[in-house]
């Protein structure tokens, strides 16, 4: 293909990234939502209970596998929602990466003591 070719052809169709898209958000909310749940159980007694899955990890099984279950359930829903779409890719790793940098920033003790 020479160069007058690939610029004339500006309609050709892009593939689609919403699985991926899928992929990448549901990562950034399941990190989010790991911090949250892990202040949650430790902040609130009447959490701490339905939390503890294992006794001797106490509400961080709980946390963990919640965790887990949102990943997995999010990525299920944007996937079906977004399986033929191409999404801007940027907005969407923005997106996660912002979810994961305060999931991270909120596993601290001073930032997560703080709430």
């Amino acid at each position: 293909m020479t160069q007058s070719e690939h610029i004339s052809m500006p309609n050709t169709p892009a593939i689609p990234n919403g699985s991926g898209a899928a992929a990448i958000l549901s990562a950034g909310i399941a990190c989010f939502s790991l911090a949250v749940l892990a202040i949650l159980g430790d902040k609130l007694p009447a959490l701490k209970a339905p939390l503890t899955f294992s006794k001797p990890t106490g509400p961080l099984s709980g946390v963990t596998t919640v965790a887990l279950l949102i990943w997995i359930l999010t990525w299920a829903i944007f996937e079906a929602r977004w399986r033929q779409k191409t999404l801007a890719l940027a907005r969407v790793s923005f997106v996660a990466l912002a979810l994961l940098v305060l999931g991270f920033l909120l596993t601290f003790p001073p930032l997560a003591d703080l709430l």
